[in-house]
């Protein structure tokens, strides 16, 4: 059997940290932030670059140690071509201009998602990202582009299928496809944030996100910051994790910190 590098929250109880370990945000609002300011709405995905590098350096303060966002969606494809396109140029754009700012910042950058579509030339951007940084450890950034929840689980099963034609003569398990889930080299989130105003996670991280406490706000992403993040960790902080304990389970279960000697 092959063991999860992290424990599952379906299969044993998370320890519950006081700072999330793993944050996952849908950056939801780019658009419609522009269009208020008469603005086209690519502009809107320009700004929300900013916004990125914010929390990013945020996450990196706090002691996160997962970061992982929802750059482009296996759906986003169904945008305007001109608007499709200028995301690919900024995908470009931006990788060239922070990956030595990640890599100084000891980040290690993960671009996950089918990347078949994907120009020659941004995909060689993207592993030259990967390989430059992979030996960073303060933390851990993953852009999901291309990426679906449901591709995810499908592109897990048919790995799982190819690796092992047969579990044995047992069911297949949880243990027997995570390995080959895309995010597999992380833990799954604490906390997930949507900004934008929609309650919705739009197949993002369905797998993970079984227990992840779930966080959404009406600032749009080009607004959202270090202040604006902590005050979603200070939401996921007053939150009781209970993983399908009771609360009198989580009270008893406390460590008695009292001792009979001075």
């Amino acid at each position: 059997m092959v063991r999860l590098p992290f424990l599952s929250s379906t299969r044993s109880v998370p320890e519950a940290s006081k700072v999330p370990r793993h944050i996952a945000i849908i950056m939801d609002g780019n658009g419609r932030w522009a269009r208020k300011r008469l603005m086209p709405r690519v502009a809107g995905h320009a700004k929300g670059v900013d916004s990125l590098r914010e929390v990013i350096r945020s996450c990196l303060d706090r002691g996160v140690e997962y970061l992982t966002v929802f750059a482009f969606s296996s759906e986003n494809w169904r945008r305007p071509k001109d608007e499709v396109s200028f995301l690919m140029q900024l995908f470009v754009k931006s990788l060239k201009a922070e990956i030595d700012r990640i890599h100084r910042n000891e980040i290690r950058l993960r671009v996950v998602g089918d990347l078949t579509p994907f120009d020659e030339a941004l995909v060689s951007l993207i592993r030259d990202g990967e390989a430059l940084t992979a030996g960073n450890g303060k933390m851990n950034l993953t852009i999901c582009a291309n990426y679906g929840g449901r591709w995810d689980i499908m592109q897990a099963v048919e790995k799982m299928m190819a690796a092992s034609s047969t579990s044995g003569g047992r069911p297949y398990s949880e243990e027997d496809l995570a390995p080959h889930l895309a995010l597999s080299f992380s833990p799954e989130p604490d906390l997930f944030i949507r900004t934008g105003g929609e309650q919705r996670i739009s197949n993002f991280m369905l797998w993970q996100l079984a227990y992840s406490e779930l966080y959404f706000t009406d600032k749009l992403w080009p607004e959202f910051g270090e202040a604006a993040l902590g005050e979603a960790i200070a939401s996921y902080q007053g939150r009781e994790r209970r993983f399908g304990r009771t609360s009198e389970q989580l009270v008893s279960d406390k460590p008695d910190t009292t001792s009979d000697h001075a």
